[in-house]
Formats: C-alpha cells, structure tokens, sequence
C-alpha cells in the first residue's frame, strides 16, 4: 500500500522528474499515468533514491539563481530588486 499521498508525490518529483524518466523509461508511463496505479509511488521513491536526480536538480537551480541574481543585479538599486535577490536566496535555501 502506498503511504504517500499523490499530492506528496507531486512535490518530491515535481523538479527531479525530468531528470529520472530518463535514467529510467518506465518512469515518464507513471508520470503520464500520474502515479495511479499500485506501486507506482513506492517505485518512483526507489528510482529518485537510486539515481542522481536530486544532486542533478539542485546544481542546476543553483545556477538558475546565481544567473538571476547576476541579470538582477543590472538593474537599478531599489527595494524590488533587493526583494527578488533575496526571492532567489530563499529558494535555494527552502526545506520545502
């Protein structure tokens, strides 16, 4: 039985997925399925735990960020750009 509620498994795969379909074929079916059958949570929690997906997501949001933060920083001095530099800092930083 899968303990996981799918909105639970929406958010954990929600930015890893890209990166796990293509390591493993099978996972795009329970992407595309949307995790409705049994067993599809528990095998996708094994596919994100065995592959490096998540290292993979966070080193690219990093980047993401960092080029914002660089494009942002262009812009004139005012509370709107520190707001959004400080926006991309909580991202990266963010438990959940």
């Amino acid at each position: 039985m899968d303990i996981v509620p799918p909105s639970s498994v929406s958010l954990m795969l929600q930015f890893t997925a890209p990166l796990h379909y293509l390591e493993f074929p099978e996972m795009n079916a329970m992407i595309m399925r949307r995790f409705s059958l049994p067993g599809d949570v528990d095998r996708a929690r094994q596919y994100v735990l065995q592959s490096d997906g998540v290292q993979q997501t966070t080193y690219l949001a990093q980047r993401y960020c960092h080029e914002a933060v660089r494009e942002i920083s262009k812009l004139r001095p005012s509370p709107e750009r520190d707001a959004l530099i400080q926006l991309s800092e909580i991202v990266l930083t963010r438990d959940k």
